[in-house]
């Protein structure tokens, strides 16, 4: 029941985030991105990682998405298409080309672990093991990740601000 219920939704996850990148209207690329967003928290419940599966409706499914919405809708990006070349449309073959041999060769060195249920933690996924892991592996990428968000609010503030005498569009 299980194995099913995780193949359903990978292939759903893959098909929605497919649709993210193949959609030409990008309102509809962030609601197929809201879509991907909550098949992975239905990932994150079957791995028992209920905190994180909270944290992503929360954050990436709620806060992240409204600022999406609200950048494209603040550029206001369909009034005009920009044409691409035919040399961007074969590089960004090449690269995705490269991207997915480099994915299958992480694939083929992966090793599936059996599930042993005398060696089992239930309390893997659990808000006190993952701020062990968070603040003590992991410090110096999560404090990188937090000056990373700062410079990112700082530059859409600087983009948002309107000077003296700027004409609004």
């Amino acid at each position: 029941m299980t194995d099913n219920l995780f193949f359903f939704l990978a292939s759903l996850t893959l098909l929605c985030a497919l649709m993210v990148v193949i959609s030409k209207n990008p309102v509809h690329s962030v609601l197929f991105l809201i879509l991907t967003f909550f098949t992975i928290t239905a990932h994150y419940v079957l791995l028992n990682a209920q905190f994180l599966a909270a944290v992503n409706i929360i954050v990436y499914a709620g806060a992240i998405m409204v600022l999406f919405l609200f950048v494209i809708m603040f550029l206001n990006q369909n009034q005009e298409r920009v044409k691409t070349s035919l040399i961007s449309k074969f590089t960004g073959t090449i690269a995705g080309g490269l991207l997915f041999v480099v994915l299958i060769a992480a694939m083929k060195e992966a090793t599936v672990r059996t599930y042993n249920p005398e060696t089992f933690d239930s309390q893997i996924g659990m808000v006190e093991n993952l701020g062990k892991v968070l603040f003590g592996d992991y410090l110096l990428p999560f404090e990188l990740a937090s000056v990373l968000f700062l410079v990112a609010m700082v530059g859409a503030v600087m983009l948002g601000k309107k000077e003296v005498g700027e004409k609004h569009f």
